[in-house]
């Protein structure tokens, strides 16, 4: 990025579109009316209390009966049917908000373009509809602020400097020793294991979230899977690897790029984020490590391409098998 060249949003990869193809989207979106101001309303940190609701759209992705769209898991809808939302917990999404927005998708409401921030920002709170999203750029330098309840910490971009050298990422990195939030982090785009150097650069953020408690790393899959119609792990998506403190830390959810326009382990990273935010407005009573463990515990290996724990870590994040217990501990 060009205002701050260490910190990058290099967890997406952008789908790219045929020229007529894009004109005709932005041409649509020139048309759609008032989505910004919804879109805005509805990731400006107040959450919602209610079901989620339907709304007409011309999008690529339409909105299904149950109020899910066409990249979820049809675990969400369950969740949602059962009153489970995200309500009472807060999804902090530290991101770029301030550069160019120069990513063009569409999660339902219609293509555009937005930025980096704003996208991730709109999927987790579409995931958990009831949470509390708050925006928090990471050009502004200021430390962490948690809020009441239960925590969950997004973070779609990698810093390529150490961590020592900045305010915001200091924070992140000791409230994640701390366990005082779940932490989803993005694995990265370079097809290589989670904290090795790819093309020179390595995640220095990815290395010191190593092995902290709470934290868990999230890779791509091509799409969701189902142990009829397996998914295998998306060519960009770094894996697990070998080391055994990332395995046990390394969940993947399906980022079907050819449905949204856009892809990378940034949009998948959101949807864990907002899983953890739902067993949180389920088990209220539960730490941040409790949910990090039930998400990584209930995954499902039954859905995958070849599974080994090297490529998937624990497996594809299962929302129905997480929310299935009456208590957890």
């Amino acid at each position: 990025m060009q205002n701050n060249p260490d910190r990058k949003s290099i967890m997406h990869k952008t789908q790219l579109f045929p020229v007529g193809l894009v004109a005709g989207l932005f041409m649509c979106l020139l048309t759609a009316p008032g989505f910004a101001g919804d879109l805005d309303a509805r990731v400006s940190g107040k959450g919602t209390t209610g079901t989620p609701t339907t709304e007409s759209s011309s999008s690529g992705c339409p909105q299904n009966a149950d109020g899910t769209f066409c990249w979820m898991s049809p675990d969400i809808g369950e969740a949602w049917a059962s009153g489970y939302t995200g309500s009472g917990v807060s999804v902090t999404v530290a991101d770029d908000f301030t550069g160019e927005m120069d990513e063009f998708g569409d999660l339902g409401y219609g293509p555009q373009w937005r930025q980096h921030g704003q996208w991730i920002a709109q999927a987790a709170g579409m995931v958990a509809p009831g949470a509390k999203i708050v925006e928090l750029d990471y050009l502004e330098a200021v430390p962490l602020t948690l809020e009441e309840g239960l925590n969950v910490i997004n973070l779609s971009y990698a810093l390529e400097n150490p961590v020592s050298g900045y305010r915001l990422e200091q924070s992140i990195v000791d409230a994640a020793r701390a366990g005082a939030a779940v932490f989803t982090k993005a694995a990265g785009n370079k097809s290589v294991a989670v904290g090795t150097p790819a093309e020179g650069d390595i995640d220095f953020l990815a290395l010191e979230l190593t092995g902290t408690q709470s934290t868990i790393f999230v890779g791509a899959l091509e799409r969701n899977g189902t142990p009829e119609n397996k998914a295998k792990l998306a060519s960009y998506s770094n894996y697990a690897g070998s080391d055994s403190e990332v395995q046990n830390h390394f969940l993947t959810v399906g980022v079907d790029s050819d449905k949204i326009g856009l892809s990378g382990t940034s949009f998948a990273a959101p949807v864990v984020a907002g899983y953890a935010a739902i067993l949180g407005s389920k088990f209220t009573s539960a730490t941040p490590t409790q949910i990090t463990n039930q998400l990584l515990d209930t995954a499902r290996t039954d859905t995958l391409v070849n599974y080994d724990a090297a490529t998937y870590g624990r497996g594809e994040a299962s929302l129905s098998r997480a929310l299935a217990p009456v208590s957890i501990r």
